[in-house]
Order: C-alpha cells, then structure tokens, then sequence
C-alpha cells in the first residue's frame, strides 16, 4: 500500500489481523519511515524498482546525475536484487527449512559448524549489539515471544502462567550462542531467529551491490529499514520523515536529510492486546520474559549501516526513554524517541542526533 502525502511517499508494511493490529509476524516492529523527494529536478533522471522479500517489500530509488542518463538494463538490475536478494533470504531465514539459519538451528547443541561469510557477520553484529546493550537486544528470544502470541505461531492472546515463562526463559540467551571466526555452536538447544537484523542486512547487502555495479545516488528501503546515499531526484540530500506514533499513521513528525546513513525505526504502539483492561506489548524484555511496560512509543536509530541502526533500535525500544537514551549517549548513537505522556508525545534525542535535526 502506498499513500501520498504533501508529495512524501509513505510505505505502509503489510498488515496482519487477528484481534489486535500486527504489522508483521515477527517481534521487531519496523516502524513505517516516510521517504521523500518533494519536486523532482527536472535534469536528474529517477528509476524505481520494487518487488516482494523477506516477508515484506523492497523498494529502491536510483538517481543519474545532473544532466546524464541511465544506461543500464533496468530488467536485468532487478533480476540481479531479486537474485541477491533471495541469496541472503536462503541464509537467514526461519521460514525457509533448509536455510543455512535453520541448519544451523538443528545442529546437534555443542557441535561447531562453518558458516558463510554473511551469516557470521549478522550473527557477530547481533553479539556486539547484545554486549553493548547487556541484553536488550537478543536474537534467541523468539520461544518467548511465541508464548505472548506475536510470533509466526500467532498463539491465543492469553497471559503465559509463571511456569510457561520460566520454560521459554531457560531456551533463550545470547550468551548460549558462542561464536568463532568462520564458525558458531549453540550451547542449549536455542532457537537463533534474525527477524530483528535480517532486514537491516538486506538494505547494506543491496547497497553494496549498487555500489558495485557504480550507481552512487540511491535509496534502499526493506520493510521499513532505509539506506540512502548521495541525492534524490531533487538534487538534494534525501529527506525521511519519521511517523507520527499514532494507530493510522501516515503524517510524519520530524523530517531528516540525509546522505551515505541508514535509518530505522521500532516501536509498539500497533502491535499489541489487551486483556482485562491491561495492554501487552508485543516488545518482549529478555531479562524478564515478558511485555515492555514503560511509555516509549518509538525510537529511531540513524547509523552507518541499516543492519546496527535496526538491532540498536530493538535494543533500545527494550530498554525504554531512560536507560535507553542514557546508553545512546554513552555510545554516542544517534537516536530520536517518542514518548507517550499524558498529554501525548514528548521527544527525547541523544547528542549525536542533534547533527541531523538541530
């Protein structure tokens, strides 16, 4: 579904319904980002391709610079993403069975296995992630988040009894996962689930490929996770609008410019349920294996790659507007968050990000 606002193109992630609104089917809420080009300078020619991935969409912009064409084969361009694409979906994804993911997840516990260079690279960017966060951000959490009904098992909306947590607790933590150069072992039987990276590493993957192929003006969007680079149509630093934390969305808060940066956005305040009275994120904290309770409606991470700005934000969106934003600073990343108030949103931004929006 695309919408279009003030001429800003807003990508809405496909919608799941049950009885509570759900975004996606995995835990991370890839919040929607506006992209936008406002009026197009006539002498840079745009190509857009598009097409369906990792459960979600993908949608890329290239710019030619001022006065020149394109010169390349756009059917063959989108078969080489399409290609590549399906690559990395093949090496990280659940729900493929015989994905090097899966494999991986079905070795015997103990037993070191070779992976290929992609996989141990998303899996040592989520360890980096997780030391750095002291947990927050933990791609084993996926039994936890199936026993609250926001995993692909789509469960009853029921509160999990003490013991049922205790159980999906004692298959969770990165710190059973063990990594090597070329290779990684579990030492439980946990189940390794990239859904809150993969897209992330999906943007960085195709704009590698871009830049391979010599293109230097270019946005790739996954499911919500944006990389930029050079300018858009207008000749000018593209612009990303970060959404309005409201159920509809679709009309941005604060718009950013941005050149060679990924962008990406969690938050909850979508995909939740309720019961008797009391309202369930879908953000699930490791340490306690259960719901997120604090008030931060959303957080945007912008770094170097699509793949630490979608971990950071998982991790961030855990641990809430207080220990979140104090550890932003101490690792100097650059993050805007909205928070719920009684009176609606507040804003909360570390230092870094006031390079980006002053």
């Amino acid at each position: 579904m695309t919408l279009v606002v003030n001429q800003v193109m807003v990508f809405a992630p496909i919608a799941k319904i049950k009885t509570r609104l759900v975004l996606l089917a995995s835990f991370l809420f890839i919040g929607s980002i506006l992209f936008g080009c406002g009026q197009a300078d006539s002498s840079r020619e745009s190509v857009t391709l598009s097409g369906p991935t990792m459960g979600t969409s993908y949608h890329i912009t290239l710019v030619a610079e001022a006065g020149e064409s394109f010169g390349f084969d756009r059917e063959e361009l989108q078969k080489t993403v399409d290609d590549e694409l399906e690559i990395i979906n093949q090496v990280m994804s659940t729900y493929i069975e015989d994905s090097e993911l899966m494999r991986f997840n079905r070795a015997p516990v103990d037993e070191w296995v070779e992976l290929s260079e992609p996989l141990m690279h998303v899996l040592n960017i989520s360890e980096d992630v997780s030391q750095r966060s002291e947990g927050a951000f933990d791609i084993t959490v996926g039994p936890l988040v199936n026993l609250w009904g926001f995993g692909p098992e789509m469960r009853p909306e029921v509160v999990p009894s003490d013991d049922q947590l205790a159980e999906a607790l004692a298959l969770t933590g990165h710190d059973k996962l063990q990594l090597d150069v070329t290779r990684a072992r579990r030492t439980a039987p946990i189940f390794v689930d990239l859904s809150a990276v993969g897209k992330g590493y999906g943007v960085d993957w195709v704009a590698k490929v871009l830049r391979e192929r010599g293109f230097t003006n270019f946005m790739v969007e996954i499911g919500g996770e944006v990389k930029v680079s050079g300018v858009s149509p207008r000749g000018s630093p593209w612009r990303i609008a970060v959404e309005q934390p409201t159920a509809l969305g679709g009309s941005a808060r604060l718009a950013l410019e941005l050149d060679g940066k990924a962008v990406a956005t969690s938050g909850d305040y979508r995909n939740y349920f309720e019961v008797d009275g009391v309202r369930y994120s879908h953000t699930i904290d490791p340490a306690t294996g259960r719901p997120i309770t604090h008030n931060l409606a959303s957080v945007t991470v912008i770094a170097d790659t699509a793949a630490h700005a979608d971990a950071w934000a998982t991790a961030l969106n855990v641990l809430g507007p207080e220990k979140g934003l104090a550890l932003a600073n101490a690792e100097q990343l650059a993050v805007y968050m909205i928070v719920k108030d009684n009176d609606g949103f507040t804003d909360l931004r570390s230092v870094t990000f006031s390079q980006y929006a002053p």
